[in-house]
């Protein structure tokens, strides 16, 4: 569409100054080309990778977890750690015994793929890098504790650097993160991974979360309907 506009508007301008002689219609050429380089420009920023090559890496990574999820048995709900936590990349935590209470230690978390998080010896968990991992890492600068700064940075995110959402709104009251999510693209199916790591888009608002109150959080509820979400994280001490 930019060569289209710039070719289009530059005959166009070049007949209407020099044939025609009619300068509104040379102006209205000249913006033709503008607009026609505005298109190029935003087209370079866009990433050569398609969407539906995004979602087949995607999913592929997923499906390897989901398989080492089964092997395991693994059901619990993973603890996203922030950066800070761990060896500079923020990662998931996901107990390999149940019905434990976490009492993260104060330490820094080793960066292996088998991980000791507390005191007790059977504080044992595995480590694994989720989608919202790599998104900390284009991120210009870390968002702040508040949750206008966590819904600016979700919003970005999802509405404008990955389009999988087209808007979002974030509540905080105590250890509670309440995030909703409106025209979501990408939606919760209930499968072994989602069960334990959340959705792609939960994943992704858990780890924004966790980097911005510097605290590890949990999704505790994930819904969708209509295109709606909501997302409740809880905020570990």
């Amino acid at each position: 569409m930019g060569l289209g506009l710039g070719l289009g508007g530059t005959v166009f301008a070049l007949i209407s100054y020099f044939i025609i002689k009619l300068v509104p219609l040379t102006a209205m050429g000249i913006s033709a080309i503008m607009i026609g380089f505005a298109c190029i420009g935003i087209a370079s920023t866009r990433p050569y990778i398609s969407r539906e090559e995004s979602e087949i890496i995607l999913k592929t990574g997923m499906d390897n977890t989901t398989e080492l999820l089964e092997e395991l048995g693994l059901r619990n709900k993973a603890v996203y750690l922030p950066s800070t936590m761990r060896d500079g990349q923020p990662q998931a935590l996901i107990p390999l015994v149940p019905d434990r209470e976490i009492q993260l230690v104060k330490s820094k978390i080793p960066g292996r793929l088998i991980v000791k998080y507390g005191d007790n010896q059977n504080d044992l968990a595995i480590a694994v890098t989720t989608p919202g991992s790599k998104i900390i890492d284009m991120l210009e600068t870390r968002p702040g504790p508040m949750s206008g700064d966590i819904k600016a940075t979700v919003a970005d995110v999802l509405a404008g650097v990955l389009d999988i959402a087209n808007s979002v709104t974030v509540n905080m009251t105590g250890t509670q993160v309440d995030i909703r999510v409106s025209g979501a693209k990408l939606n919760y199916d209930g499968t072994w991974y989602y069960r334990c790591l959340g959705s792609p888009i939960a994943s992704i608002v858990a780890t924004i979360s966790s980097e911005a109150l510097q605290k590890p959080v949990r999704i505790r509820e994930e819904s969708y309907s209509r295109g709606k979400g909501r997302i409740i994280l809880e905020v570990l001490s």
